[in-house]
């Protein structure tokens, strides 16, 4: 790998929740797609001199799911998805992380929802470094993925009488996050 892969300073860097994002979407219907976001969240990035040392974590509030729509988003908080009072956070943790070219890399890790750990791969797309109007040092990162929510114990589902299903299994995750150097 070379090093002018690194474009990010190193340090540690915090997800700005004022702006950033961590959304998912789904198919309903096998014909229209529901995107929601979580409102409560926390994500750190620790770098040193190589991509080999570098970690990648977050956790998610289950409950601050948002689809905006209330009656959905109650279901999704309970039993059948993210059953949000007997597992109140999502999380992920990085194994690896390896350049794809010069601006993308690969971020292999454990995510556990409900309970339930499973390794899976993201996508995650440099958008640049920048400093602030009040001097701080911020960094914007486009972090893709797929998972199954079934391997994670989301069974909900109803046949329909086309051959879909209500609530497809494959969510895709899709994270814009603005972190800020600390200290």
């Amino acid at each position: 790998m070379p090093e002018a892969a690194i474009s990010i300073p190193a340090g540690a860097w915090a997800a700005d929740p004022g702006h950033s994002r961590v959304g998912f979407a789904v198919k309903h219907l096998g014909i229209a797609t529901v995107r929601g976001h979580f409102g409560e969240f926390a994500g750190t990035l620790e770098l040193g001199d190589n991509l080999e040392s570098a970690r990648i974590t977050g956790t998610v509030k289950t409950a601050s799911v948002d689809t905006n729509e209330a009656d959905r988003d109650a279901h999704l908080r309970s039993p059948e998805f993210f059953d949000s009072e007997a597992h109140p956070e999502m999380s992920f943790e990085s194994k690896s992380i390896a350049a794809k070219d010069e601006d993308t890399f690969i971020v292999r890790g454990d995510l556990t929802i409900r309970g339930v750990t499973n390794e899976v791969e993201l996508e995650a797309e440099l958008d640049g470094t920048e400093t602030d109007p009040w001097g701080n040092s911020r960094v914007g990162l486009e972090i893709t993925g797929e998972i199954s929510r079934g391997d994670f114990g989301m069974k909900f589902n109803q046949a329909l009488g086309s051959g879909n299903v209500l609530v497809a299994d494959k969510v895709k995750l899709h994270l814009d996050v603005s972190a800020v150097k600390q200290g």
